[in-house]
């Protein structure tokens, strides 16, 4: 969904900024490496209005941290650091962003739930590039810049990397639709990173009205999945013989559960009405295809391009490009692997979170956090998501409706260029609080629950 510029490979520790935190409160001077925390209860800071976030009962929020750049992944380190890695700001207007690393790390040193240490490192601004991956595994953060995966030992109480970054895996694709590199990191050290696709439908000419298909597609040998390395291996170079599943258009979304599962979101294709109006009208270009949860399966094929998921068949279905008919035809889409759940056209799953935590209630340890970036193609009805979802999961599948769980992010416009904010991704603090990041306005929430204080 989201066309990001492609971009070039710079590698750079700068020097950790402490910047003056919100006018309202008072500013921590504590260095970025003292781990030293204070006991305040948190949802005491609580805005009323919860930095602009319609929540559940019970629910509040602060703005943790406020424009810094385009925040993308998050992760948040056993000591209670936040790790975000953010991107350029060419897609967003054309500016370089803030000075400094596109890594940022944030820390609360009173409690209030607040961030009141701000810090840069790793590939410098100056470059106009950035990176959507972040993680953590052992005791140092993995990210991805310019596609290549960094990593970063972090010192013993946590704050700014202080010695150079190691090469993990290099020579990422970066070219085409979604040059984007989301990863998550399981307990053994195995990195599942997204390659999402250089293409819409994998056409002889992308984005064409009535352009065939590839077939077979022959970018699924190193795009429209997901691939496999090892945290702890370095300089491995990218590979075809790596991926570990196939026909996901774009992965942005992906995570692993609480019993180590790996699970990622799937941007649906665009224009099937624009490209095959003799076989779609404007309003079932608006509704299909369905975004998609999946439940990763090592060598298993989730369909993109040859199919896509019709929600109100609720089945996977023939794309026109390989011979669909508009949606009645399914021929060998009957093979590949269906959704655990389904979500609205065009929202845009850009984050992707399984609650471990004990701070929410208990039934939110049975599902999914969902981040919609937010739609621009579901002309000519109104744009939608724009918002973070809770998807009641059981057994690898839906156990119920999708329910909105933080909205008011685009403040009234869903519109892309017109929202104030578009979430992106989501982490889960050691206290069990939920932070989201925006990045079109820079902001980072953190989302507490006020009955566990």
């Amino acid at each position: 969904m989201n066309q990001l510029t492609s971009r070039s490979t710079y590698f750079g520790a700068t020097i950790a900024a402490l910047l003056v935190a919100a006018a309202c409160r008072t500013e921590s001077r504590q260095p970025a490496g003292d781990s030293s925390r204070s006991t305040a209860n948190p949802t005491a800071a609580c805005p009323q209005d919860n930095g602009g976030l319609t929540l559940p009962a019970g629910f509040c929020a602060t703005i943790f941290a406020d424009s810094i750049g385009h925040p993308r992944h998050l992760v948040v380190a056993p000591n209670g650091d936040v790790y975000v890695n953010t991107w350029s700001g060419q897609y967003f207007g054309g500016d370089k962003g803030p000075p400094g690393g596109y890594i940022v790390m944030l820390r609360d040193t009173s409690g209030d739930g607040r961030a009141d240490v701000i810090a840069r490192f790793g590939a410098t601004s100056d470059k106009g590039q950035g990176g959507t991956g972040i993680g953590l595994h052992g005791s140092a953060v993995y990210a991805e810049e310019g596609g290549t995966i960094m990593r970063y030992a972090l010192p013993v109480n946590g704050g700014v990397p202080t010695d150079s970054p190691s090469t993990i895996v290099r020579g990422l694709p970066l070219t085409g639709d979604h040059p984007m590199h989301p990863f998550a990191i399981d307990s053994s050290g195995t990195i599942y990173v997204d390659l999402g696709s250089a293409s819409n439908a994998c056409q002889l000419t992308n984005r064409v009205p009535n352009s065939p298909g590839h077939d077979p597609c022959t970018e699924l040998r190193t795009r429209g999945g997901i691939w496999a390395y090892d945290a702890n291996k370095l300089d491995q170079a990218f590979s075809p013989a790596n991926r570990y599943a196939t026909g996901i258009r774009n992965a942005v979304g992906i995570a692993l559960d609480g019993n180590g599962q790996l699970w990622s979101t799937q941007h649906g294709r665009d224009q099937l009405a624009e490209n095959w109006s003799r076989l779609y009208t404007p309003e079932q270009g608006q509704n299909l295809p369905s975004e998609e949860l999946l439940m990763i399966e090592k060598d298993a094929d989730y369909g993109w391009p040859r199919c896509y998921f019709d929600a109100d068949q609720q089945k996977l279905v023939l794309a026109p490009e390989y011979g669909g008919d508009g949606g009645r035809r399914v021929g060998d889409c009957v093979t590949k692997h269906a959704p655990a759940a389904f979500f609205p056209a065009h929202w845009a799953p850009d984050g992707l979170l399984f609650y471990t935590g004990t701070m929410f209630p208990a039934r939110y340890r049975t599902g999914a956090f969902i981040a919609f970036h937010g739609s621009w193609n579901r002309a000519p009805g109104p744009q939608g998501g724009y918002q973070v979802v809770f998807q009641p999961l059981s057994s690898g599948k839906a156990s119920g409706a999708y329910e909105s769980f933080a909205n008011g992010f685009a403040g009234g416009v869903l519109q892309p260029d017109a929202a104030k904010h578009r979430p992106t991704g989501l982490a889960q603090g050691p206290d069990g609080a939920l932070y989201i990041s925006d990045d079109k306005g820079g902001r980072v929430w953190k989302v507490m629950y006020r009955a566990a204080q």
